[in-house]
């Protein structure tokens, strides 16, 4: 007989970029809340919007506010797709004009204006990286009070205060956030591989089952083929025998692949014998199974599925055999193995030891088909058998 050529497998699929998080409604609000100390040099800008200085410092107030929630929007927006760490191209003109206003808001409303320091270690936290981040807030604090000890405007321990409580406040929200980010990326990595996994398992279950009906199929056809050129009644009549086999065959090949595609409902005969030699090569046995199912009947097939199951889960859960065996006729299956066997044995008249009830759920299958479950002890072993 042909043998079939073993498929090559596909190489192994890159798992799929990690989906963009929905975003809630009430983040904005959440940041745009803390603008709350803006107020004050809102309030000196509007006191003094007679003068040219107090209506600059307003308006460079106003624009601060704006382009701070608008970066942190721009942040937001990139955590949810997942990138925690932006580029520089991303933060950079945001910080930069943030920069430029602050520097006018403390030049045009003095001492007031130096709230925006708060805000830009906050913005500093948030888009650098953590050595970069400290270095940057190191270096406001030491500006702030440069400028603070160049005008005179006396301590400024609460700014300072306040420039590193929201750096380390920050600092933290931003762990919170990386971890978070990371499970997220790892749950999506997960789902993406077991999608891919479950590809590749039912590409080989399929061609597991497939690939020797179809391969006896192409023989059998062949064979037709050159007994109906014979031209020889008695080649007529083989030829005939063989297409009645190849209907069979392909009406069977066409209800496993059925099965299959719903999702292993069912049970096939070819199926379980492919999770057979899964099963027990994973419990350390070895094994003994034949290649194909195409001699079985396809009335049986089913039933003999279910005794291979049964056979095969009392094996691996309870035989403690090193080998297994699954023998396969037009009319039997037969599972045993060299293992230590059943403890004790209710035999019938028979010889058959009665026990289990995967056994009794059995031979209800089998009485409705008419066949018998005989089940025996070996020396050493056990012996689980569907006659029809």
């Amino acid at each position: 007989m042909t043998t079939l050529r073993a498929v090559s497998s596909p190489p192994p699929a890159v798992p799929e970029p990690a989906q963009p998080q929905q975003l809630g409604r009430l983040g904005p609000i959440f940041a745009g809340v803390w603008l709350f100390f803006l107020l004050d040099p809102l309030a000196a800008g509007w006191d003094h919007r007679d003068s040219v200085a107090g209506v600059v410092g307003l308006l460079a107030t106003v624009a601060f506010a704006a382009v701070y929630l608008a970066l942190w929007v721009r942040l937001r927006r990139d955590r949810a797709r997942l990138q925690l760490d932006p580029p520089v191209s991303t933060f950079g003109p945001y910080l930069a004009v943030l920069v430029a206003l602050a520097v006018t808001m403390v030049a045009t409303l003095g001492e007031t204006g130096m709230a925006s320091v708060v805000y830009l270690a906050v913005c500093s936290m948030m888009c650098f990286p953590l050595r970069a981040a400290i270095v940057a807030v190191v270096a406001l604090i030491g500006a702030s009070l440069a400028t603070t000890a160049a005008h005179g405007w006396g301590s400024q321990t609460g700014l300072t205060f306040g420039i590193a409580a929201a750096a380390v406040a920050i600092f933290g929200l931003r762990t919170v956030m990386r971890r978070n980010l990371e499970l997220v990326e790892a749950h999506q990595r997960n789902a993406s591989l077991a999608v891919e996994n479950e590809r590749s398992r039912f590409a080989r279950d399929l061609h597991d089952i497939l690939g020797h009906s179809l391969t006896v199929i192409t023989v059998k056809a062949e064979l037709a083929q050159r007994l109906m050129d014979a031209g020889t009644p008695d080649g007529a009549a083989r030829a005939r025998a063989e297409l009645a086999d190849l209907e069979r065959l392909s009406r069977d090949a066409l209800a496993d692949v059925r099965r299959a595609v719903q999702g292993y409902r069912g049970l096939t005969l070819p199926g379980e014998l492919v999770r057979a030699r899964t099963a027990l090569a994973a419990a350390g046995i070895e094994a003994t199974i034949p290649g194909s199912a195409e001699d079985v009947p396809t009335e049986l097939r089913e039933l003999f599925a279910w005794a291979v199951r049964e056979g095969v889960t009392n094996v691996v859960r309870h035989s403690r055999a090193a080998h297994c065996e699954i023998r396969l006729a037009p009319a039997s299956v037969q599972v045993c193995d060299d293992g230590v066997g059943p403890d004790t044995f209710a035999t019938s008249a028979t010889g058959s030891v009665l026990s289990g009830s995967g056994l009794a759920g059995l031979r209800e299958r089998a009485a409705t088909m008419g066949a018998t479950v005989v089940t025996r002890p070996l020396r050493p072993g056990f012996s689980l058998e569907v006659r029809a």
